[in-house]
């Protein structure tokens, strides 16, 4: 019910257009960033400053997290000032990509101090953020999944992937290990083409048409390779996290990663190139430069 009022830590690229879509739905918002700028746009809303994690957790029913990283998470939920220092909220949903370790590891922490976490990472990018139509994994008890399913379902499409905390966590892994993989093989693809002579745009197009088709060849190469802005909106130090997770997750239950392994190196070697905050559609561009083309149209 909107009578609640929830938490929101993180409002940043994505935490920001989903804490405004609960607003959207009527829900009272408590929010906190250590970037002050990030939370400007809720507070000038309506929505109330808190000082710390913990001061959210001690002014809202359900907490909601938006982190970039699995240390953060943790720090966030577990350490000093941290979420579990609140003494009001019971519930917590974090909708960030933290690999399913960290979220055991988390949701320990939080039962001990009385609380339930809500693994609920969610797929789409900042598009799908703004207008609602994320990929939202949920594992949680099913009594707590009622509860937040009318909060969750603002933000997109759920799928109860069960009550063990990390296994939203592992399909979320699976799911972005394959978006950068198509990234890197439509690079190397369409680098060769252009090399052979076949317009960029042309290559893409009959692609589409074709078996070949992918999330890189259908959206990223249209929107942000092919004008040249490499601007899609997804960091290469997250996708490059995201890849390493996940292989290291799947080794360590057996499952070998061959095409895996190479998709973090393409990773590494765009991250290193082109540093952290560059856009993770320039791995085209490391293509590019190795075999001498632009792909453009």
């Amino acid at each position: 019910m909107a009578g609640e009022i929830l938490g929101v830590i993180g409002t940043g690229r994505m935490g920001g257009p989903m804490a405004g879509r609960l607003m959207d739905a009527g829900y009272s918002l408590v929010v906190y960033d250590t970037q002050a700028e990030a939370t400007q746009p809720l507070v000038t809303r309506g929505a109330s400053l808190a000082s710390s994690p913990a001061d959210v957790a001690s002014r809202s029913d359900i907490v909601l997290a938006s982190l970039p990283t699995p240390d953060i998470v943790k720090a966030v939920a577990l350490g000093q000032d941290g979420i579990s220092s609140g003494n009001r909220a019971r519930i917590v949903i974090d909708l960030s990509t933290s690999g399913p370790g960290a979220a055991k590891f988390v949701a320990e922490g939080l039962k001990a101090k009385g609380m339930t976490l809500v693994d609920a990472p969610v797929s789409g990018g900042i598009k799908g953020a703004v207008n609602g139509t994320l990929a939202v994994m949920v594992s949680c008890p099913q009594a707590t999944y009622e509860t937040v399913q009318p909060i969750l379902k603002n933000f997109g499409k759920l799928f109860y992937t069960g009550d063990k905390p990390g296994v939203a966590q592992t399909a979320k892994l699976a799911n972005n290990l394959m978006a950068a993989a198509a990234l890197v093989i439509t690079s190397e693809a369409v680098a060769m083409g252009v090399k052979g002579g076949v317009n960029a745009k042309v290559l893409i197009d009959i692609i589409n048409a074709s078996s070949g088709r992918n999330s890189a060849s259908e959206d990223k190469f249209p929107r942000a390779v092919l004008p040249g802005t490499f601007d899609f909106g997804f960091a290469t130090g997250l996708s490059y996290k995201d890849v390493r997770l996940c292989v290291d997750e799947a080794e360590a239950m057996g499952v070998p990663m061959v095409c895996g392994a190479v998709v973090r190196q393409m990773l590494a070697i765009t991250n290193a190139k082109y540093g952290a905050s560059s856009d993770f559609t320039s791995i085209a561009k490391v293509l590019e430069e190795w075999a001498g083309v632009e792909m453009r149209g």
